[in-house]
């Protein structure tokens, strides 16, 4: 039997989107690992099924982009554990794609608004409420060091992390002293599967996978902040390849 100092979130309930594959399943496996109890969120249910076997996780299909599906979470978590809110949300599904902004397509950066800006935004909204009513809680939002440094061919991707950070940055003023907490995380180019759809042929300079962070170095960066005593905030984690 493992110590309290091995599972930390025994007792616990996360809540990780984009949980199916890359940072957002390492997320979710490292918080499981740590005590907690695991809801794993993503669109396709094939994939995030064997992750939340593989975890030891519930996988809770949902489409992030709807707005509807995004409501009836609060409904369908009841079935995986009896509090209406998790004690941990984190917000780690994503779209990555690059594309000069006169080459870039309105879909296109529609989508990685709707996926990297307005979903978080939708499970905050929806999950908030009960946090605040209960006085705990931790939102963990993945952001990227394009949030914070502009790159080319990353108009779309940019916007909608720029905007993220915006956003914690109003929820972080409107929690404070609520005893619910939220961290930024803002990883400089990490490897998973969303790289594999690039053309480094057509984008000169792109790191290579050996120089880029690990899933699992965001996924203990994510522990790390919500394993801090309630005293503590840590409003904002910036993350660079050594």
């Amino acid at each position: 039997m493992g110590s309290s100092a091995d599972t930390p979130l025994a007792g616990r309930t996360a809540l990780v989107t984009g949980a199916s594959r890359g940072i957002g399943r390492a997320i979710a496996a490292r918080l499981a690992t740590a005590g907690a109890h695991v809801a794993l969120v993503a669109r396709g249910s094939a994939r995030l099924t064997e992750a939340a076997a593989e975890i030891g996780g519930a996988a809770v299909p949902c489409d992030l982009a709807d707005e509807a599906a995004v409501e009836a979470l609060t409904g369908r978590l009841r079935a995986v554990w009896p509090a209406v809110a998790p004690d941990i949300v984190v917000n780690a599904a994503g779209a990555f794609a690059l594309a000069p902004i006169a080459e870039t397509e309105p879909a296109d950066f529609d989508r990685h608004l709707g996926l990297n800006l307005r979903a978080p935004f939708l499970v905050i909204r929806v999950l908030l409420p009960a946090m605040l009513e209960r006085g705990s809680g931790h939102i963990v939002s993945i952001g990227s060091v394009a949030g914070r440094q502009a790159f080319p061919g990353n108009g779309a991707y940019s916007a909608s992390k720029f905007g993220l950070r915006g956003l914690h940055a109003v929820l972080e003023l409107e929690v404070r002293g609520t005893g619910v907490r939220c961290t930024l995380i803002e990883p400089a180019a990490t490897d998973t599967p969303l790289w594999d759809a690039i053309d480094r042929s057509a984008h000169r300079g792109l790191p290579l996978p050996g120089q880029m962070l690990a899933a699992d170095d965001v996924a203990d960066a994510v522990l790390y902040a919500v394993t801090r005593s309630p005293r503590t905030s840590i409003r904002t984690i910036s993350m660079e390849r050594a």
